[in-house]
């Protein structure tokens, strides 16, 4: 590599807006435990590293019971149900898996948890009675219901077939499902069971959420219970106008052929209907969305009187989302309550919540540049804003309508940690409730200011405590202190933490880092870096937050690696002045910004600035190649895991948000896509995929291999048999990270 570097070096030093800011700064302690060096096939074996991690935290509606769901310790990725009583403190395991019986999932079922990234056996999801009293289980297909009282769990009689997206509904009386592409329910006192639609199959599908809807709006589900329990509205989605393609699911002993509708950018999507179906007559009531067909559906929600319905339509530029509300007692369409536009796009989000004791509803916005919250009559008149600043917030967590309160998480204490805060209905001071340095998931009872924390931070793996409306905390669910005893301890005495700094963007925006030093760093010395990536919308690497991400991460770092991550321009929580940067033209701000992390590392004088490689996974992936190929005197090497390569190959509400619609921006694909690219490529590159990927298809690496192969240029290449997007498995993942760090070794070390 030339030295060509060296005076972009030079210019990087003044473009620092701040010194690096070292992980015990941000409230963080240097970890302590033993010295064992991690190896690769430890990282995801059993147990697991981050010690008692539960996954699925409620709490019960009578507020006397924290449940949640726990791997065993022989196998982190086989999950019981665990309870804990709140007036004592008392833990035991609720429902052993083993009670269910076990059978294959279905395809539709593996596809949802893909989407959903759910990935493990035994219980996966519950639901609790509204009176405390039971709670169903969904497993293998089959639906059971558990009684608390005595402890007996009875399978259900659903009928043959395998059951999706089962519920209760809000007042604990029915239990509903989809099978088969219709919608049921199922009353459970008279055990009657009934088929709400009968006409899915085929292109038909009742109550279920589209592809793009699952992977893309965060819209798992294709049905919503009334509050009273009368009706259920649905969507009715014919895929029939969806291009369907054979695609090839390469496994070990075969080839399976997967007949698939995949909506690729600017081809047709599936023709969305919603309906109010009544549980008693089966009488159906079609909803007016409008004359444009074109158009997405990514929210429905009823009032709390459960005569009026809400749907957010958005436009197929993603540039217009209304808010509009239905009444089901006429027969006039829809009014418009709010109405978001954008000359980028509009993103989606969780928190419309309608208030139940006042004709209000809480709404939040980016329309002043940051996401906030705003309170509107039903009128959709503003009333107020009830936060506001040059930071986002993340999402309602909790509304107190009684003591007048709305909790929410959002970085107002610091772009890199997510916090607790509260605010009042009636406006005023934001006050955060949350304290320690990291990141706080809250989970609320239903009806009182009480709330679970699911807490971590660099050098704390996820915890679980009880806290009061204050915030001021009441016991302990699962500490998961890293003692002796942990599986953790005897590794985290190596364990690195950070350091955080700043850098400018070319148009003077700041840039987020954090720099991991290797194990034993010694500033007289040079390192080579590892860059990892991902560089996409709606992420963000550099925070102060536990992550099985780092536990490669730590590995590199005692084989004596630099480990380096940067939020690019178009990442999350930064507003849309940031975010937008990236509209119709991908790989471009962001590699650009990457550069900029380059430049900034060379200014190091422990960083040996010929020997960088990036490496990224999916849209990282994407990244990877992107400056790999446009920037060789960057990256010495890189690894890309799952890339998109080609923009018209992936599906059209993520592509045509970003890239808008091909054919109004041909040239916009052109320069995002990696192809034309194929022929600045000099050395280094390793690519890896699933050869079962039905998110990013396979067919976007094979792409690239024969165009590389076709130019006479050298590469590695590694395909999984099986795998899909997330490269799920020990095994699997023992074997990738194998061939990454000899990779990276070979690459950076010789």
């Amino acid at each position: 590599m030339t030295k060509k570097w060296i005076s972009s070096a030079l210019m990087a030093v003044p473009m620092l807006l701040s010194q690096s800011v070292i992980a015990s700064q941000v409230g963080l302690e240097q970890p302590v435990g033993g010295n064992t060096p991690l190896t690769i096939e430890r990282l995801y074996a059993s147990p697991a590293l981050a010690g008692t991690s539960p996954r699925g935290l409620k709490l019960s509606p009578d507020g006397k019971l924290v449940t949640y769901l726990a791997g065993r310790s022989d196998d982190q990725y086989f999950y019981d149900l665990w309870q804990m009583e709140v007036a004592t403190g008392k833990q035991q395991i609720l429902l052993n898996a083993d009670r269910l019986k076990s059978a294959e999932l279905s395809d539709e079922e593996k596809a949802r948890r893909e989407r959903q990234r759910i990935y493990g056996d035994g219980i996966m999801e519950y639901f609790w009675a509204d009176d405390s009293k039971a709670i169903l289980i969904p497993a293998s297909g089959a639906l059971y219901y558990y009684s608390i009282a005595d402890g007996k769990v009875a399978e259900l009689p659903t009928g043959e077939g395998f059951t999706t997206d089962a519920r209760l509904s809000p007042k604990g009386n029915f239990v509903s499902f989809v099978r088969d592409q219709n919608l049921y329910v199922l009353n459970l006192s008279t055990k009657t069971l009934t088929a709400l639609t009968t006409d899915g199959g085929g292109a038909i599908k009742n109550g279920m959420a589209e592809f793009v809807a699952q992977e893309e709006m965060d819209r798992m589900t294709g049905y919503w219970w009334a509050p009273d329990e009368s009706s259920i509205a649905f969507t009715r989605i014919d895929e029939s106008g969806v291009e369907q393609v054979t695609r090839n699911e390469i496994y070990a002993d075969g080839i399976k052929l997967t007949e698939q509708r995949y909506p690729y950018a600017g081809k047709n999507n599936v023709t969305i209907e919603l309906a109010v179906v009544n549980i008693n007559d089966n009488k159906v009531k079609w909803i007016d969305i409008g004359e444009d067909k074109d158009i997405y559906l990514p929210r429905v929600k009823w009032l709390p009187n459960s005569k009026l319905l809400s749907f957010q339509w958005q436009s197929r530029d993603q540039q217009t989302l209304d808010l509009r509300i239905a009444d089901l007692r006429d027969n006039e369409a829809p009014v418009t309550v709010i109405r978001e536009q954008s000359d980028a796009w509009v993103n989606l989000n969780n928190d419309l919540h309608f208030l139940k004791k006042q004709p209000e509803l809480i709404w939040a916005s980016e329309r002043d540049g940051y996401n906030h919250l705003y309170l509107f009559d039903l009128q959709g008149r503003l009333i107020r804003q009830l936060t506001r600043g040059d930071w986002a917030v993340d999402e309602v967590e909790f509304i107190d309508e009684k003591a007048g309160w709305v909790y929410f998480t959002g970085r107002k204490a610091s772009i890199i940690e997510k916090h607790l805060f509260r605010v009042a209905l009636k406006g005023g001071k934001v006050e955060q409730v949350s304290e320690r340095s990291g990141m706080h998931g809250p989970v609320f009872a239903d009806n009182q200011a009480v709330y679970l924390d699911y807490f971590n931070s660099l050098a704390q793996p996820p915890q679980i405590s009880l806290h009061g409306a204050k915030g001021e905390h009441l016991a302990w669910v699962e500490q998961n202190k890293v003692d002796q005893a942990h599986p953790l301890y005897s590794f985290f005495g190596q364990w690195q933490l950070p350091e955080f700094g700043q850098i400018k963007a070319e148009d003077g925006q700041a840039l987020q880092y954090r720099l991991f030093k290797p194990t034993s760093f010694d500033a007289t010395k040079k390192y080579p870096v590892v860059v990892r990536v991902y560089g996409g919308p709606h992420a963000q690497l550099v925070v102060n937050s536990w992550s099985e991400q780092d536990y490669f991460t730590q590995y590199l770092l005692q084989q004596g690696f630099i480990v380096f991550q940067l939020d690019n321009r178009g990442s999350a929580h930064r507003g849309t002045q940031f975010e937008h940067v990236i509209y119709k033209h991908l790989g471009e701000a962001e590699v650009n910004d990457q550069k900029a992390g380059v430049d900034f590392l060379r200014s190091l004088n422990y960083v040996d600035g010929d020997n960088i490689a990036i490496y990224g996974h999916s849209y990282g992936g994407y990244m990877a190649l992107m400056s790999l190929f446009k920037a060789p005197t960057h990256f010495k090497a890189a690894i890309s895991g799952a890339p998109v390569t080609d923009w018209s190959l992936y599906d059209t509400h993520y592509t045509e948000r970003y890239l808008s619609h091909p054919d109004s921006n041909a040239k916009g694909y052109e320069a995002s896509s990696v192809l034309p690219y194929v022929k600045d490529y000099q050395s280094g590159l390793l690519m890896y995929h699933g050869m079962a990927d039905d998110n990013v298809l396979f067919e976007n690496s094979t792409r690239v291999y024969k165009a590389l192969q076709d130019e006479g240029k050298l590469f590695q290449m590694i395909d999984y048999p099986g795998s899909k997007h997330s490269m799920r498995g020990e095994k699997v993942r023992t074997h990738l990270y194998r061939s990454l760090a000899d990779f990276l070794d070979k690459q950076l070390k010789h």
